[in-house]
């Protein structure tokens, strides 16, 4: 598939970007970095197209799911005013990522614990992903 290529996409994948786009239009930014912001965070969300032989690595649910969670989470406290750093957000490398399912199984026990998880330190990652999602 060539880049720039959408025929992998699903209609409500091509409709979550287009409407991912329009809002960033409505908020000042150029058409064409809407349009790459809008199909970052549709591939980011759901692992890129999902229609047979869509290319690259497919996102778990337990891990498409996290990421749609702290995805609208990041936005309410965008729309809330606070700073995008600030909150359960975290340093990796210089870049900001809060997904859980970038995280480490430590990461993720400390989180448990924090939010006082039964039965944790006997859960695998995909299990605390579950449970903490």
């Amino acid at each position: 598939m060539p880049r720039g290529d959408k025929s992998k996409y699903t209609d409500k994948q091509q409709r979550k970007a287009e409407h991912i786009e329009e809002s960033y239009e409505e908020r000042g930014v150029a058409p064409k970095e809407a349009e790459a912001r809008a199909w970052a965070t549709v591939n980011k969300q759901s692992g890129g197209g999902e229609r047979k032989g869509g290319a690259g690595r497919k996102k778990s649910e337990t891990a498409k799911r996290a990421d749609r969670k702290d995805s609208a989470h990041r936005a309410a406290q965008a729309r809330a005013g606070a700073s995008p750093n600030r909150g359960s957000t975290r340093q990796r490398g210089g870049a900001a990522s809060t997904s859980l399912a970038e995280m480490t199984r430590d990461e993720l026990l400390q989180k448990a614990r924090e939010r006082g998880i039964r039965g944790r330190s006997k859960m695998r990652k995909a299990e605390l992903l579950h449970a903490l999602s």
